[in-house]
């Protein structure tokens, strides 16, 4: 046997194998699952991912800890979550598919909802405390680390002092419900950018729009 030949083809492969992993990302849409929660503001990160996938052709498969869709774009591959945990919990289904497809922290994107944002601003961000979500709050306990990247999607703060969890576990006004037919393409341009053009750039293009 040439073991030089034999180690250079193991080192390549490792190589091809390193190189494969670091286009992987994963990308978390929050919400809570059931028809009740379906178009409530708090799950605007299952309705951005949902709009994901039909544009790349991907379907969602219920496997543990939530619905998991993944599809290829530009050389990258994105695993797509909506964790089945309910939105406090989140943070249990995200670590264990890092773990389970082999994701580095820096190649995890979490789309979520904010009542600190304009209703359909867009907000890309590095890192950043929770800032009162509690499934972002979880995701923190949980990875131990405020350092990953999140997506936070504006859906206004129309509501009384004392009266933001019926707002966001609300539905959708009318008014809402029209505008999110032309602000959610947008939204899912988002998700291939992280991958393909990188965090940087994403943020540069889709922040503020």
């Amino acid at each position: 046997m040439n073991f030089k030949k034999f180690f250079a083809k193991l080192f390549r492969a490792k190589v091809a194998y390193k190189e494969e992993v670091m286009k992987k990302y994963l990308i978390v849409g929050l919400g809570n699952i059931g028809e009740t929660y379906t178009n409530t503001r708090h799950n605007i990160g299952f309705k951005i991912l949902d709009e994901v996938a039909q544009e790349h052709k991907a379907t969602f498969e219920t496997l543990k800890l939530g619905d998991v869709a993944t599809f290829r774009w530009k050389g990258r591959t994105f695993v797509l979550l909506k964790p089945s945990t309910f939105m406090n919990l989140s943070g249990k289904a995200v670590k264990y598919w890092l773990q389970q497809e082999n994701i580095g922290i820096e190649n995890l994107l979490v789309v979520t909802d904010d009542v600190h944002i304009d209703f359909g601003s867009i907000r890309v961000k590095a890192k950043g405390s929770s800032g009162g979500h509690n499934g972002l709050k979880d995701i923190q306990e949980k990875l131990n680390t405020q350092e990953y990247a999140r997506f936070r999607f504006g859906v206004g703060g129309n509501y009384n002092k004392g009266r933001q969890a019926d707002f966001v576990l609300g539905q959708w006004s009318k008014e809402e419900t029209s505008l999110l037919i032309e602000r959610l393409p947008l939204a899912a341009k988002v998700i291939p950018s992280f991958g393909a053009a990188g965090l940087n750039n994403t943020m540069n293009t889709f922040n503020g729009k």
